[in-house]
Formats: C-alpha cells, structure tokens, sequence
C-alpha cells in the first residue's frame, strides 16, 4: 500500500473522489504556464500544498472533462509523503484536509482511499457515463428559470420525436468505428469502440420552479455509457439524436453516418452539442474494492442537458474488474 522512498519516509497512494461545477473552469485538467486559463486539477493540487508533502503532489485524473463541463463525481489518484517518522495520513483525513483548503466553492472532494503504488486511476477505469440533459419550449434564454441555466441544452421546439430518437440510438449500440463522430484532427490509436447503454427518456426538473414553468418547460435526459469515448464523441452523437428528434434526419440516416466514419461528412455540418448540460458520473460505491486492494475506478460522465449534475457532470467510481 505504500513504497520506502527514504530512510523511513513512506510513499503513499490515494484514489480520490471529487465533483465539481464546471462553468468557471478550463476542463478538469490542470493549466501549466502563465495562461489566465485555470483547471479544477490545479485548485486540487494547490490544496495538496498544504498537506506538506516530501515531494510535490500532483493528481492524475481518471476522466477528462471540457471547459463548461460537471462532474457528479470524478476520480484522480496521487501519492503522498510525509515526512520521516510520520504516519500516512488516514483517508478520511486527507479528504477533509483537501476540503478545508480548496480555495472554490465549486469543487469538493468526496472521499478518499488507500489503494495499491501501482494502482492507476485512468487505466483502472471500467466504465463512463456521460448524462445530457435537453429542454424543449423554451423559446428564449431568458425562459429558462435561473436554476437551471448552465444545466441543460435549451431547445425552441415544443417538443421532440423522442421514439424516433430511442429508435435511431439502437443503431449506435454495440462495437463500432465510431470515427464519424469524433473531432477531426484528433488522432486515437483506434476509433473503435464499445456503446454499452444509450437511452432517451423525460428527465426532472428542479423543483424550484414555478406551476407556469413546470407547464410549460419539458426536460430530456440522453445517458451513454461506454468504458471509453473519442474526443467529442459524446456531444457529435447528442447532436445527431436532437436532429433526428427535430425531424432534420431520419433513424436511418444515423447509422449511415456512423457507417461513413468520416468526421467530416455532410452531416458533419452539425455543430456539437454545447457543452452546457453535460455532466459525468460514477454509479458504484467503491468502498469495499478499494480496501481489498482491487480497486478500479467507474467513471460516469454526464453532459451539460444532464439532471445529475449541470451543463456537463462527470462521476468516476470504483469497480472491481473492468479497465478503462
């Protein structure tokens, strides 16, 4: 569970669990250099100042997120020494010492584990969800109640063909070159990859609203789930779901397009889904996995359109035996 770097010096390893609101961020991922731009991973890494670690701590992040985007609960691992003579520190005392000097509101760490030198947060993640989160009737920005903006992805229309939608998902299910829906210009290894859930279905509102809203607003929830995506996989396929609920494609034309796997076909003129409303998150506890020393970490991601969490959520958990 830990490594002697010096004369009794321990190195320890810890998975942590935080969620964060995207909006005032840069993406989760730390920004190095003199840019005015700033990450979530760099307030976290400012609060592990301060817990005087022998070496520098820096947190590697189970799931990336965009600027813009939430997270329900994400992960990162980092390793942590003290200074000689000194005990590591226990789990639940390194969340809250990293809570009491975050220096944002909009990040918070949830909770902590030892787990294994080798253990990797991204490597041993087993599965993602990204949550999107869509509002039909809303014909103009300031429609939309004040507790829901930066949470959803406002459409105009009053409503949506959402069998339609259900019905052009299917053909995105299973294992697929998935190139037609990435981000041209941004080279992977393989563009293959695995769908494992996709589904359209109402989703909540805040309560917060008024009997006239709550009338007249209608919420729309898109979950994927996959053990990983390409970058903007997400929203290029959210955006092709809401045309085909709009009536500008038909379900067929959906497995056409990923069937092109060209990023820059002609129905590639439709812009990405906006990152409000999109959110991550992680479903499993992993607690118990975590202390047996087989730990690995679940990340759920969620898009801005997504009730759990705002405009884009990502939840990483822990699961015991799938990879990311």
């Amino acid at each position: 569970m830990g490594s002697v770097q010096a004369a009794g010096s321990v190195r320890a390893r810890y998975l942590v669990y935080f969620q964060y609101v995207g909006t005032d961020f840069n993406g989760v991922a730390a920004v190095r250099g003199t840019q005015r731009a700033i990450g979530v991973q760099n307030y976290l890494e400012e609060a592990a100042e301060r817990l005087n670690s022998v070496v520098p701590v820096r947190f590697t992040i189970s799931s990336r997120t965009d600027a813009g985007v939430h997270a329900l609960s994400n992960a990162a691992h980092l390793d942590v020494q003290r200074r000689s003579g000194r005990p590591p520190f226990p789990p639940e005392v390194l969340a809250e010492a990293l809570n009491t000097h975050l220096r944002h509101p909009a990040i918070r760490v949830l909770r902590a584990f030892r787990v294994p030198s080798d253990f990797h947060a991204r490597h041993a993640a087993t599965s993602r969800t990204y949550l999107y989160r869509l509002v039909t009737g809303c014909h103009r920005p300031d429609e939309l109640p004040v507790f829901e903006r930066n949470l959803c992805w406002t459409l105009q229309a009053d409503c949506l063909d959402v069998a339609a939608m259900q019905e052009a998902a299917q053909h995105l299910l299973g294992t697929h070159d998935f190139s037609a829906f990435q981000s041209a210009g941004s080279p992977v290894p393989s563009p293959v990859r695995t769908l494992r859930r996709v589904s359209v279905s109402p989703g909540q509102a805040s309560p917060l609203f008024t009997p006239e809203e709550s009338r007249k607003l209608r919420f729309w929830s898109l979950e994927f789930e996959s053990q990983s995506f390409l970058y903007r996989q997400v929203r290029r396929m959210t955006a092709v779901l809401v045309a085909v609920g709009l009536g500008a494609l038909a379900p067929a034309q959906v497995k056409t397009i990923l069937e092109s796997q060209d990023p820059l076909g002609k129905h590639q003129v439709l812009p990405p889904a906006p990152c409000r409303g999109h959110s991550s998150g992680a479903t499993d506890d992993p607690g118990h996995s975590a202390k047996s020393g087989h730990t690995r970490p679940n990340p759920v991601l969620v898009k801005p359109g997504s009730h759990r969490l705002g405009p884009t959520a990502l939840l990483p958990s822990l699961h015991s035996s799938l990879p990311a």
